[in-house]
């Protein structure tokens, strides 16, 4: 996968209200991991609610390639047969990752402290991506890295054959980063450590813990310190996926924009690592209720009952960046239609995702009408009471632009197309049906 295939236009229109209930699919870092685990662990690991969109699929293959058993035996139902902590097999043929830098980043940490070598690629968007944040500190773990310039891929990761334990402070907040680290530490003797100034999402340590790891956190003035002890012997545990509250936002956002819309999200991860935008989107006004609050597979849940709200701009705290970043893109879009100025600050990392997702949203409000301003690390909206619309937006290869164009539309005065909708099947792949079924005009173009 890649090459990336065919574009795919879409264009959302202005659509009436929004209802009834969207059943957004599992989230997706809990699905890379899960895959991830239970191929590093002993027995058989049954997964239900996997997310079943590329990026996901294209870690199910690379598992496959380093000798684990993954299977479906339905939808969301897999199970993953595992070679244990430092049981990987030098793979065949290359890994191809697709489009999903958190895929090719955690399965880099995963291989890299043990005696093989694999190469790595992926699409047009991911070979344009940094590696270099990964490939440094597994470096440290005795890791050899080659390739292109920049550390990008196609990638050559030779593995660690007497790996080290490290300690390593994250030089930005990056769970991917943080995760490949904590992966990579599993096969090295001793104790691994992470410390990272802010909060990342914190999938990874609890579902280590899950499988049997010993792994412990702790809040100290140099930061959150990650302690795991590695060589554990893992165990293979059921997994069952929550819905992701990054595919969530988009429905959400819609129902906000579109007036009388009322929509219910079920089942929604509330992780508190996660969960920045809506804490945002009630502090903007929104009318956003969590329902039925409750635990599922370790991971705190709820369902989100969602009306249609005359929303107002705020200052978006930096230090909330870490438990938002991915929703960004659907914000600025809200925003263009909240009273008074949106401001989002300390939001560099939205530089080097599948896109310069700054510019991305930038230049998109500004042809359908929307005034902003941007800099190094942060994104202003101004907002007005109408949006003009009427433009095609370049998506870039990036799923969530092009999602978050799309649900504009659905509000704005003209209809806006965004020019290649394809990426939205690494993530969401449902989102097309989805949106009709609960309302939304949207179409794609004969191609």
């Amino acid at each position: 996968m890649s090459g990336h295939g065919p574009a795919i236009p879409m264009t959302a229109r202005p659509s009436g209200p929004l209802r009834g209930t969207a059943q957004v699919p599992g989230d997706k870092s809990i699905s890379h991991r899960a895959l991830i685990l239970g191929a590093l662990s002993v027995g058989e690991t049954r997964i239900t609610g996997l997310l079943e969109g590329q990026d996901v699929l294209d870690t199910a293959r690379a598992m496959r390639a380093f000798g684990a058993e993954v299977t479906q035996h339905g939808p969301g139902e897999w199970s993953v047969h595992g070679v244990g902590v430092g049981g990987f097999a030098e793979p065949d043929g290359v890994i191809d990752c697709g489009n999903s830098g958190t895929g090719v980043r955690l399965i880099m940490g995963a291989m890299a402290t043990t005696d093989i070598t694999a190469t790595f690629t992926g699409d047009a968007s991911l070979n344009k991506r940094p590696m270099g944040r990964v490939t440094d500190p597994l470096a440290e773990f005795g890791a050899q890295s080659f390739g292109r310039s920049g550390g990008r891929l196609p990638l050559t990761l030779i593995g660690a054959a007497q790996p080290v334990p490290v300690r390593y402070t994250l030089p930005v907040p990056s769970a991917q980063v943080k995760s490949a680290v904590l992966l990579a530490g599993l096969n090295a003797p001793g104790q691994t450590v992470v410390v990272e100034a802010e909060p990342t999402r914190d999938h990874t340590e609890r579902m280590l813990r899950g499988f049997g790891a010993e792994i412990t956190v702790a809040d100290m003035t140099e930061g959150r310190v990650i302690t795991l002890t590695g060589q554990p012997e893992l165990q293979a545990q059921p997994v069952a996926v929550p819905r992701d509250p990054s595919s969530a936002a988009f429905p959400v956002c819609a129902a906000l924009l579109v007036p009388q819309s009322e929509i219910l999200v079920p089942g929604v991860s509330q992780n508190p690592t996660r969960n920045g935008i809506y804490l945002t989107l009630q502090e903007m006004g929104a009318d956003l209720v969590m329902e039925n609050p409750r635990s599922e597979g370790g991971e705190p849940v709820a369902d989100l009952r969602v009306r249609h709200s005359p929303l107002r701009g705020i200052a978006v705290p930096p230090e909330r960046a870490a438990s938002m970043i991915d929703e960004y893109p659907v914000l600025a879009a809200l925003a263009a239609l909240a009273e008074g100025v949106t401001v989002m600050r300390g939001i560099r990392e939205l530089r080097v995702k599948e896109s310069d997702r700054i510019d991305a949203m930038a230049r998109g409000l500004e042809a359908c009408g929307v005034r902003v301003e941007e800099t190094e690390d942060s994104l202003s909206v101004h907002g007005m009471a109408q949006v003009p619309g009427g433009a095609t937006v370049q998506t870039h290869i990036d799923h969530r632009i092009a999602m978050s164009f799309l649900c504009l539309g659905l509000a704005a005065q003209k209809p806006i197309r965004v020019d290649d909708a394809s990426p939205i099947a690494t993530s969401f792949p449902v989102f097309e049906d989805l949106m009709r079924a609960l309302g939304a005009q949207i179409t794609r173009e004969n191609t």
